[in-house]
């Protein structure tokens, strides 16, 4: 048993219906994948999208016939960062020398400036020109007679607005060149406005530069007037101070005219020669002083080495000690040439002592005089440190007065080498922006493009169709096919029952192989699997609304299982507009009504047909109230009496919207089964009616799609051939 709910005016309504457990060889039918349900719609309305493409190709023919052709000229350009100048100078704006962006972005506003709009516009007399407002379409009030000037002015306005509408520059990517386009009806002026457009540009840009360079010159003209004078001052106060202190700067030796840091003073000068003089002083006494020490302290002197007078002497008494001991070791010491060696040894000892003694003096005076040297070179420095920081004291003024000069001095000399590189850079006049490619006048209009507006055409004739199709699709209440009926409804299908052309649905059933024959047998195969217990012994065949097909198919099911060899009663439900003794062309004297109110007997209002098994009650005489009738007891009893006597009972039932009739007979038997017309019933008041069915505690089996056309169909439904297989 499944449950499904469906929207009613008064809340939800739960809906139960029972369906038989599929075996094996019957597979539930998969809910259709997204893709498949898009093309379901498209081909539902295939011929909504046919139209909407006809209608854009059409449109698109039609516009693009009626379009006025334009002619389209273009110039390349070539834009520089930097000057291309003829002379190595700067710039004389302060903007780094790389590529920008916003230097480009620059450039690209200034080709689309109103005001070189305007001067092309002066430059081509449009102002006075009707033709080219007539060209462009331009509502403009003729003047009468002469021109004034303010509505020259204005119409110059007017046509720079219309320039510019249909001028455009395209930069080129990754690179410096710009193209610059301009389109018209007439092919010679496209090429003449756009020459006059960049013309005018690269005009304009070297104007600006005049401009600047002009404005640069007079102003720095003016400085340097102004830091001359600011020179001079500075200098007499340097020279005036100088002089009134004394101070005396020298420059380093070898260069001349040089100042500020570069130059010293004299005492500052004196200092530093005075104090090398003392470092040197130092230095010999402390030599001297080592030579001193080393002579007292030791009676050996290197000077003694290298003395020659020593040398002699030692020499020679080396030679008299000599011979001195030969003679004694011969003689005695009172031998007179021994005494006479002995006298002359003495002489030479007291000689090299007196020599000795003289180096050693010398040394000592060597010693006294580099300390003597020493002292007066230290107090020679302390007098010129005292002088020299006397000049420092008296220099602080004099060095704010140095600066003052030097900073004056670099402020001229910069402003007059700007000077003079502006004075050369104007006299060149080089423009950073050339024509590479000038415009030539079109042979072939660039608008309108046929194939590209049938294409864009034929693309939004789609599109509208699509949108269309779905928006019909979302506003579209009908149900058309089986798969609607699972899909909107959750209702299991039992049988579809194809539309007749040029037959009638009874000629149709009394043949076996027709189409409508073998659908309603298909529908009674259904039946039978509707339930566990097999096919319910009582139905009721009902619709939302007449003219359906309820009539016509609880005949067919009826007129089915009596050919299966059971015994079927066919009852006219239907006591408001019956039909059922119209199907077997009898007279509706005594039938459902009269055992309803009047107690009659089953036996004396069925009918027998001509066909074997099948039986049938008509509905009766018309009751006031039909509603009344049902609501009791008795249709339950009439019911039960009928399945004693036969092994089917199927009841046409009225519709169900606008009367209760239809759900006071479903709560009296085993079974509904809910007819549907293809292309007729809409979904919401299907919802509703089964809604009603099921709160009169009905047993929903299933629904019968019937007049059902397979070409309209969203889907191949090619099955429906297979009724007719063996025909032939």
């Amino acid at each position: 048993m499944n449950e499904r709910a469906f929207p009613a005016s008064g809340g939800e309504v739960i809906i139960t219906s029972h369906r038989p457990e599929l075996s094996p060889l019957q597979p539930e039918v998969q809910q259709s994948s997204v893709l498949l349900n898009y093309w379901r719609v498209l081909n539902r309305w295939r011929w909504v999208i046919v139209g909407g493409i006809v209608l854009g190709l059409v449109a698109g023919i039609v516009i693009t016939l009626m379009m006025t052709r334009m002619y389209n000229a273009s110039v390349t350009l070539e834009i520089s960062r930097e000057d291309n100048r003829l002379v190595s100078v700067r710039n004389t704006d302060n903007s780094p020398g790389t590529v920008d962006l916003e230097f480009y972005q620059t450039q690209y506003g200034l080709l689309k400036s109103r005001s070189l709009a305007e001067r092309v516009a002066r430059e081509l007399h449009l102002g006075d020109d009707t033709h080219f407002f007539t060209l462009f379409r331009a509502r403009v009030a003729s003047p009468n007679g002469a021109l004034t000037p303010d509505t020259r002015t204005k119409l110059e306005r007017e046509a720079a607005s219309i320039l510019l509408q249909h001028v455009v520059v395209t930069p080129g990517r990754a690179s410096r060149l710009v193209t610059v386009s301009f389109e018209s009806p007439d092919p010679a002026f496209s090429a003449q406005v756009v020459n006059a457009w960049v013309r005018d540009f690269i005009q304009s840009n070297l104007e600006r530069k005049f401009a600047a360079t002009a404005f640069a010159r007079d102003f720095l003209e003016q400085r340097l007037r102004e830091t001359r004078q600011h020179l001079d001052d500075s200098e007499r106060r340097l020279v005036d101070y100088a002089r009134k202190e004394r101070i005396i700067s020298v420059a380093p030796s070898g260069e001349t005219g040089v100042t500020s840091d570069a130059e010293r003073s004299l005492a500052a000068d004196d200092l530093s020669a005075q104090n090398g003089a003392l470092a040197a002083a130092t230095s010999d006494r402390i030599k001297a002083e080592s030579r001193w020490r080393q002579a007292v302290a030791s009676p050996g002197l290197p000077e003694d080495l290298s003395n020659p007078t020593l040398s002699a002497l030692r020499q020679q008494r080396a030679v008299v000690a000599a011979d001195y001991s030969k003679m004694i070791a011969q003689f005695t010491p009172a031998y007179p040439l021994a005494l006479a060696l002995f006298a002359q040894g003495k002489q030479l000892d007291e000689a090299i002592a007196r020599e000795e003694a003289r180096v050693r003096n010398a040394i000592k005076s060597d010693y006294l005089a580099n300390s003597r040297r020493e002292e007066a070179q230290a107090a020679q420095v302390e007098q010129l440190k005292t002088a020299v920081l006397d000049v420092r004291r008296r220099s602080i003024q004099y060095n704010i007065y140095q600066r003052d000069v030097d900073t004056n001095r670099s402020l001229y000399d910069g402003l007059l080498q700007r000077y003079k590189e502006i004075g050369v850079a104007g006299g060149v006049g080089a423009n950073n922006v050339s024509i590479v490619d000038a415009a030539e006048i079109p042979e072939k209009p660039s608008r309108p493009r046929p194939l590209l507006n049938v294409f864009l055409a034929l693309l939004s004739g789609l599109a509208a169709g699509i949108a269309v199709a779905f928006g019909l699709e979302q506003i579209d209440e009908s149900i058309s096919e089986p798969a609607d009926l699972e899909r909107a409804l959750s209702l299991p299908v039992l049988g579809t029952i194809p539309r007749l052309e040029g037959e009638s649905p009874m000629e149709a059933l009394q043949d076996r192989t027709s189409n409508v024959a073998e659908a309603y047998l298909s529908v009674q195969t259904s039946l039978l699997f509707s339930t566990a217990q097999g096919m319910p012994k009582s139905l009721v065949v009902t619709s939302t609304r007449p003219s359906e097909g309820k009539s016509t198919s609880a005949f067919a099911i009826a007129q089915a299982m009596a050919r299966q060899g059971t015994a079927t009663l066919l009852i006219d439900g239907d006591m408001r507009s019956p039909s059922v003794h119209s199907l077997f062309q009898s007279r509706n004297v005594i039938g459902l009504s009269n055992l309803l109110s009047s107690g009659a007997a089953l036996s004396d209002v069925v009918n027998k047909s001509q066909i074997d098994g099948l039986s049938f009650v008509t509905s009766g005489a018309l009751p006031p109230n039909a509603a009344e009738l049902l609501s009791g007891t008795r249709m339950r009893e009439v019911i039960a009496e009928a399945l004693r006597q036969f092994d089917y009972v199927v009841i046409d039932a009225p519709p169900v919207m606008g009367i209760a009739d239809a759900p006071l007979i479903a709560n009296c038997v085993a079974g509904i089964v809910f007819v549907v017309e293809s292309h007729g019933a809409r979904s919401r008041l299907v919802k509703m009616a089964i809604a009603r069915l099921l709160s009169a505690h009905g047993r929903l089996l299933g629904s019968i799609l019937t007049k059902f056309n397979a070409e309209r169909a969203d889907v191949n439904y090619g099955y429906f051939y297979g009724y007719g297989y063996g025909k032939s």
